[in-house]
């Protein structure tokens, strides 16, 4: 136990793009020490990755014995709500059935030119403005927010408040009963609105799930909570670090916004590149597997570490560079398996759009600071920036 490495681990100095070495220096499948002291199995691998998160003999049930916990705040806000990210089939698939139609590839499609429209008037706003700008709270956060809330039907004038209590949420560091507090006070507030959707119902998912009465008041709300939470922060978070990374790579940036590279490859290459989930996928081995070589016990947490995956030199030629023109597609930034993210094709849409149109309206943009005055949240759910001061 002494000599097992402690999950999670500090990314290298002067590298915040980069997966923490540690990661890959104990073989692709390897025990590691959690904060409560319990021991999971860390998996690093792209092919191996796959294959369990796409294997029904593991669980996503955080209540299960043996499911790795990553900190504190993290066991308490898995302990307060169950969402389709903490079920396991036949419960999972019934749930995310009720939602499929809502995140169409088709449907997603459809909200592209409001969503041209809603980044070309921030990107308005952030020119008449001052300068220096952080381009988070000017840019990356709105574009996300502003379409979550259209298409779940929660008012954008209210975002002082959700903004606020969803990112007390998702923070893994202080005190776990704050992050609980934030948690209840969002759910009270989506269930009123539920209320209010039922009453006077509109063209958007809160109605329709009021409307159709199939899921509680209750269940509503947390379903409504994660869509709102994972709907805008993880897309935020991949604007903002997507853009300093860029910023900080001025051949890979000339590309994207000379468009010799399309948006939509950029896009993957730099979900690949990143892999903003902290967390990583958790799961617990429902019977005895052997992944990697490696026998896991029925009982035993394993720990699917995305962004190593999306760094495997067998699956990615170096994987380390941000090449924006390669082919990245199979990167598992979304998940793999049933659990993957249902909201995918509304990120990739989203990011496709800013990205596409941010360098061009704005080909002078650059970082205000140096990168290395840049403040990372090393302590979060989605890895990223707390500022982004740029200047043009």
């Amino acid at each position: 136990m002494a000599n097992t490495p402690v999950f999670p681990m500090p990314r290298a100095a002067g590298c915040p793009f980069d997966p923490p070495p540690g990661l890959t220096e104990h073989g692709p499948v390897a025990r590691v020490r959690l904060w409560d002291g319990t021991t999971a199995w860390m998996v690093t691998r792209h092919a191996d990755a796959r294959a369990l998160l796409a294997d029904p003999r593991v669980s996503v049930d955080v209540a299960a014995p043996g499911f790795p916990h990553t900190n504190a705040v993290s066991k308490a806000r898995d302990a307060r709500m169950k969402t389709l990210m903490q079920m396991d089939a036949p419960e999972h698939v019934t749930h995310r059935r009720l939602l499929t139609a809502d995140f169409t590839v088709r449907r997603m499609e459809a909200l592209r030119p409001r969503i041209q429209q809603i980044v070309d008037g921030l990107i308005d706003a952030l020119l008449d403005g001052p300068k220096p700008a952080d381009l988070f709270e000017a840019f990356a956060m709105p574009v996300p927010s502003l379409v979550i809330c259209e298409l779940l039907g929660v008012p954008y004038a209210e975002r002082g408040f959700f903004q606020r209590v969803a990112g007390e949420l998702v923070m893994d560091e202080g005190d776990p009963a704050r992050a609980l507090a934030a948690s209840e006070e969002l759910h009270a507030y989506l269930e009123r609105l539920v209320d209010r959707r039922r009453a006077e119902p509109g063209e958007d998912v809160l109605s329709r799930l009021a409307v159709e009465g199939v899921l509680s008041r209750a269940e509503i709300a947390t379903t409504g909570q994660l869509l709102l939470v994972a709907g805008h922060d993880t897309t935020a978070n991949m604007i903002a670090l997507g853009t300093a990374a860029l910023l900080s790579n001025p051949a890979q940036l000339a590309a994207v916004r000379d468009g010799s590279v399309p948006p939509a490859v950029a896009v993957e290459e730099l979900l690949r590149y990143l892999s903003i989930t902290h967390t990583e996928a958790r799961r617990v081995a429902r019977e005895d597997i052997v992944v990697g070589g490696q026998p896991i016990r029925a009982g035993e947490g394993i720990i699917v570490v995305k962004s190593t995956a999306n760094r495997d030199p067998s699956a990615f030629p170096a994987p380390d560079a941000l090449d924006v023109g390669r082919e990245s597609r199979h990167h598992i930034a979304f998940g793999f398996g049933p659990h993957q993210c249902l909201g995918q094709p509304l990120a990739r849409v989203e990011l496709q759009v800013v990205f596409g149109t941010l360098f061009g309206r704005v080909p002078t943009l650059a970082l205000a600071v140096p990168l290395e005055l840049l403040e990372f949240k090393e302590q979060a759910v989605f890895y990223g920036v707390r500022e982004l001061p740029v200047t043009w």
